[in-house]
């Protein structure tokens, strides 16, 4: 464990984020940070997709980079999923 310095910004959006979705200021970093990383690791996969990645994982232990970063680890594309009818509105 260690100390990271961050803006006083950053820290109030933070608490606030953390205070909404009943989470600690150092749970939602956590959670900000994982999703984070496994955005840059996998930009093919949405959030629902990376929600789903850290349940895996701590389902497994917990989210390992070393394991993350294995083409096994995750899906090389997004889940298909149903697309909505186009509408034709733009």
């Amino acid at each position: 464990m260690g100390i990271v310095k961050i803006s006083d910004l950053m820290h109030e959006n933070l608490r606030v984020a953390g205070s909404a979705l009943s989470r600690s200021i150092n749970a939602q970093a956590e959670h900000w940070m994982r999703v984070g990383m496994l955005t840059e690791m996998h930009p093919e996969l949405d959030y629902r997709d990376i929600c789903q990645l850290l349940i895996k994982a701590e389902l497994t232990g917990g989210l390992d980079i070393t394991a993350a970063a294995t083409p096994t680890a995750a899906p090389t594309t997004a889940p298909e999923r149903p697309r909505a009818p186009a509408t034709g509105k733009h």
